[in-house]
């Protein structure tokens, strides 16, 4: 189960930091796999954010490159978003996944950004 947390109503230029607990998997089934961050506006499709594979290795979109950064915490089985600049475009519901063989859907984090 993926449980996504910490979105919130910020200002432009503000920062947020979410996370994404995988709840009710073993420590050797999390380390197995990529994670992903996507986002979500309404009527348009999901887009692939940023990326952690399961070696520690990093990539992200370009349009958030140099503003947001991915980690993780194994021991804890979370996936961290460290988002600052943001901007009123950077506005979605932020979600994650792990990758291949994806897990069911969370309800993803709304984030704001709004003056």
């Amino acid at each position: 189960q993926l449980v996504e947390s910490g979105g919130g109503l910020v200002p432009p230029g503000g920062s947020l930091r979410l996370s994404c607990l995988v709840s009710g998997s073993i420590l050797s089934v999390f380390t197995s796999y990529d994670m992903h961050w996507y986002r979500q506006v309404p009527g348009k499709q999901r887009e692939l954010v940023a990326t952690i594979t399961k070696s520690g290795n990093v990539n992200y979109a370009d349009f958030v490159m140099g503003r947001f950064t991915i980690s993780k915490q194994n021991s804890r089985k979370t996936v961290y978003l460290q988002m600052n600049t943001l901007k009123p475009e950077d506005t979605a519901v932020y979600y994650c996944n792990r990758w291949p063989d994806p897990l069911t859907w969370g309800e993803g984090t709304q984030v704001t950004v709004s003056s």
